[in-house]
């Protein structure tokens, strides 16, 4: 949990930043690990409420962070899998490095499963080391696509234009990158 922290934070405080949250008032956090990206949002956005959603024996790492930054009044947790459970209904879907750790089959389940959780005018936002579209210049995301693929035999990173075409798939109906740090971005899908 710490290394996927502290792997994460840069990116996830500049989501928070970057990100227009005006029009959102709830935000679920999909394998949110210890909340952080749900608490930077929370300290930055007062009118969102939060929740991060993980298996069971990572709820109680979660609870113990978000009550260490004084956010647990607006900021929860819920346990589940993502797998076999519906997702927490919220207005904005985020998973930050998580549709890379599967193949395609279990990447399209997991955004069915947020197209299913949102409402008309929700958003599902995947944070991860976006490969560019023509995939000749982010060597980050290129090189974490294979490291992907050698830890899990099927998992793979992917381009903003992957991620369009899949939501767009489901059912989702505009979509944007947002630059934020790094090799790293926020896709994002509108339903």
């Amino acid at each position: 949990m710490g290394a996927m922290t502290g792997l994460s934070r840069i990116n996830f405080e500049a989501f928070a930043a970057k990100f227009d949250f005006r029009r959102f008032k709830t935000l679920c956090d999909v394998g949110g690990a210890t909340g952080l990206l749900c608490t930077e949002v929370a300290k930055r956005h007062p009118h969102l409420q939060c929740v991060s959603f993980d298996l069971p024996p990572v709820e109680a790492i979660a609870s113990k962070h978000i009550a260490a930054v004084g956010l647990a009044d607006r900021v929860s947790t819920a346990a589940g899998d993502f797998f076999k459970e519906p997702l927490p209904k919220a207005d904005l879907i985020t998973m930050g490095m998580i549709l890379h750790d599967w193949n395609l089959e279990k990447k399209m389940h997991l955004i069915r499963a947020a197209y299913d959780a949102l409402p008309a005018g929700g958003a599902l936002v995947a944070i991860e080391a976006l490969i560019d579209d023509a995939r000749r210049e982010n060597l980050f995301g290129l090189l974490m696509s294979l490291n992907m693929l050698i830890e899990f035999g099927d998992a793979f990173d992917y381009s903003g234009a992957d991620f369009r075409g899949w939501c767009g798939e489901v059912g989702f109906k505009r979509f944007e990158v947002i630059h934020l740090a790094g090799p790293s971005s926020a896709a994002v899908a509108y339903k």
